[in-house]
């Protein structure tokens, strides 16, 4: 069967994963029933794909946290301060940090909302090959009931994407490693071609799809002639995704590399063209992304199977796979939990078993192998489905089309050098203000009275009550410790996107629809399937309660329109820069009701600002001007006394500090815990004019961070910016933490400001 699979959700349709490595990390079960629970995952990831006839079907996609940290203790680049340790507890102690030292950095994948831990690479760095996880996992996969249209391929990432997505800890350039990384994946590739007659190995370079790639594709054939030559039953899948990757492409056809793989989803028309014609007289086999692996919307098969056709006028079929465009760990694992979804939208979905049957159902009409009485069933439903998602009412609002279409404001009124002086003089925050990103910690008893609540098992009002009382207890703890601008804790959010999807129409909701964000963290992104408005006020009852329990300020928290956008799964059926200026529409909205209810600093967090940025700088500059004028709206309807705060994760801003700049945020609040004071320079070397608040601990890790660390950390800080441009929070939301570890480290926080004032 010429199909394949990208890569497989590996976190499990009810969350095991999940579960089992909080479980273990809490003390609660030892490493063998993590394990246990790893290998079941594995052995039933890879019975669905066979149900589903896949072709070659991936293994080493699954990780107990991250690929990117399997490659570093693939190849022994441990940091050194992890050296002591061994096992499980050194892996886990890079991805999270222990008591005695801070964790690896970590940051988007790409354009997705996924997050890797960064590789630490020295000139002093020695890599030694430990390979033992791949071969045990082959040799585990192998003892499945293979039919004999399917295989399996190993997936690896790729040595120039590692070295590429690395960081250097003394200076040194990454990359002046490659080669004697290579001669690691050559001994790697050695061991591998001992497991069978025939292997394929899908090596993953989506370097090569940004513009940082482009600079790179001199070193593909070097490094990939080297590592054809290891063994003849070797066949290397040179796997990119997310985007175009033209120019790579024309160095792997001057190669023996078997076959490329290439996103026909995300790339554009014209560059898809052009590395069809690229094909056109190689040898190289297509690996033909066609099936969306980061969307959640029905595939057209009918289109599909056009598309397909046209790719075999340049591509003989004989040279053809199909497949997904990338992963499917950036969808939901599967719809079959799905029971309350109104029936009309889950019809127009598919997750990632359902993309399964997609690839499945699209290869056999494509390749005219006779597919099965349910293969025809399903086929004829996805016909049905894609003409009812075309003509839905469901979809269509037209008075939110007329207001976005008869909108006379876009921006506040006021510039921000005559906002900032009233704002100073009304608030009355002094230098250094401390304050908190957000959330607060979400207890398993908040949870449980959520899903009561929500389940009818509890009354309205036993859920505000409990609701309320958490409020209490947050405001009085920030209280007790000397905070000067409070937060209500957010206790009644599941979610920073779902709970506004929640409240707006136009969203649907998935009852399992989890996505793995990073290690054992998911998160259950919203349905944008149509036209967005806001029926009514969202969050104003809740903050208008918490503020009334102090007479500190109290922040509003409210999340970006850009950031809703692109933490949903956005219909495919209209321009996301249409689609922003109904969700930032609905935002402003929400921050008239705030203003009129007295609050007077706002939140308006954009998280994933950065993550839907384009790989390619020929289509930044579109993605930048609806995004800034999207949050400029969305803030529009605030007065000058109001302050706006908005928060960014993971983000490297040196290439995007103007457009930051001039989305005109009276404060913004960054992650810099772990990759020190070298962002803050960027806001310093361009003259940034707004008040900034640089995370000085690292919430993703269970350390408790001393006084007299965060003491050198601030005073770090003021070596870059002027006191009175700084503000000092944590470098991020704290829902994930557990209060034994929130209250000591904000209380260390604030102390910490008091030494440095004092």
């Amino acid at each position: 069967m010429k199909s394949y699979i990208t890569g497989f959700p590996r976190i499990g349709e009810q969350r095991e994963l999940k579960k089992a490595l909080e479980s273990f990390w809490a003390g609660k079960c030892e490493l063998g029933a993590l394990e246990k629970v790893a290998d079941e995952l594995k052995d039933r990831h890879i019975k669905y794909q066979l149900d589903a006839w896949t072709g070659l079907i991936s293994v080493n996609d699954f990780s107990f946290y991250d690929l990117m940290l399997d490659n570093s203790v693939l190849f022994g680049a441990v940091p050194e301060r992890f050296a002591s340790l061994s096992g499980v507890e050194q892996y886990f102690a890079m991805a999270r940090g222990n008591k005695d030292a801070v964790a690896m950095e970590m940051t988007k994948w790409f354009n997705t909302n996924y997050h890797y831990i960064v590789p630490e690479i020295s000139k002093n760095t020695k890599f030694s090959l430990n390979a033992d996880k791949i071969l045990n996992e082959y040799k585990a996969a192998k003892n499945n009931d293979f039919k004999d249209s399917c295989a399996l391929k190993i997936n690896l990432i790729g040595p120039i994407t590692y070295l590429a997505l690395s960081k250097s800890t003394d200076g040194s350039e990454p990359l002046a490693k490659l080669d004697e990384l290579v001669e690691q994946y050559a001994e790697l590739l050695g061991k591998i071609s001992a497991l069978d007659s025939e292997v394929v190995v899908q090596i993953d370079e989506p370097i090569f799809v940004t513009d940082k790639g482009v600079e790179l594709t001199g070193k593909i054939a070097p490094v990939y002639n080297k590592l054809n030559s290891v063994a003849s039953n070797i066949k290397i899948v040179f796997m990119t995704y997310f985007e175009h990757a033209t120019e790579a492409l024309r160095e792997v056809v001057k190669t023996d590399i078997w076959a490329v793989g290439l996103d026909f989803v995300y790339a554009s028309a014209q560059n898809i063209k052009s590395q069809l014609e690229i094909l056109k007289d190689a040898k190289t086999t297509l690996f033909a992304g066609v099936i969306d692996g980061r969307n959640i919307w029905k595939s057209d098969i009918d289109k599909k199977l056009e598309f397909l056709e046209f790719i075999s006028q340049y591509v003989s079929k004989d040279r053809l796979y199909v497949g997904t465009s990338c992963s499917l760990l950036h969808v939901p694992f599967t719809l079959k939990y799905e029971e309350k979804l109104n029936p009309e939208i889950k019809s127009w979905l598919s997750f990632a078993c359902e993309k399964l049957e997609e690839v499945c159902i699209l290869t056999h009409l494509f390749f005219k192998i006779p597919i099965c009485d349910s293969g025809i069933k399903k086929y004829e439903e996805n016909q049905k489905s894609a003409k009812t998602r075309l003509n839905s009412p469901l979809i269509h609002d037209t008075a939110v089309q007329n207001r976005v279409k008869n909108l006379t404001k876009f921006e506040r009124s006021d510039k921000f050098e005559d906002r900032i002086k009233i704002q100073r003089e009304a608030l009355a925050y002094g230098d250094l203000p401390t304050t908190t990103i957000g959330s607060f910690p979400q207890t398993t008893e908040l949870r449980q009275v959520r899903n009561a609540y929500k389940k009818g098992l509890i009354s309205k009002e036993a859920y505000e009550k409990d609701i309320k009382a958490y409020i209490d207890e947050c405001v009085a703890f920030q209280e007790e410790i000397g905070l000067d601008i409070l937060v209500h804790g957010e206790p009644e959010r599941n979610d920073m996107v779902e709970y506004f999807g929640e409240q707006l129409k136009g969203y649907a909701f998935s009852a399992n629809g989890w996505v793995q964000s990073y290690g054992s963290r998911c998160v259950k992104p919203p349905l944008l399937f149509g036209d967005v408005s806001r029926p009514k006020a969202m969050t104003v009852e809740w903050i208008k309660y918490a503020q009334g329990k102090t007479s500190k300020i109290m922040k509003g928290m409210l999340t970006g329109p850009v950031t809703i956008m692109n933490w949903s799964f956005v219909r495919d059926d209209k321009p996301r820069s249409e689609v922003v200026k109904q969700l930032a529409l609905a935002i402003s909205d929400e921050i008239s009701d705030l203003q009129v209810a007295g609050i007077k600093i706002i939140q308006v967090d954009e998280a994933a600002f950065k993550e839907g940025y384009p790989l390619r700088k020929e289509n930044i500059s579109q993605y930048e001007n609806f995004s800034v004028g999207a949050f400029k709206l969305a803030v529009s309807s605030a007065t000058a006394e109001t302050q706006i705060h908005t928060h960014m994760c993971y983000s490297e801003f040196n290439d995007i500090i103007k457009t930051i700049e001039a989305m005109d945020a009276d404060v913004i609040s960054i992650e810099t815990a772990r990759s020190g004071n070298e962002l803050l320079k960027i806001f310093k070397s361009v003259g940034y004019k707004q008040e900034v608040g640089p995370g000085v601990y690292d919430i993703h890790s269970p350390r408790v961070p001393s006084v007299e660390e965060m003491v050198a950390q601030i005073n770090a800080l003021l070596e870059v910016l002027p006191k009175n441009q700084l503000w000092i929070n944590p470098d991020c939301g704290l829902k994930t933490r557990k209060w034994e570890e929130v209250k000591p480290s904000l209380k260390n926080m604030v102390e910490a400001v008091k030494i440095v004032r004092g």
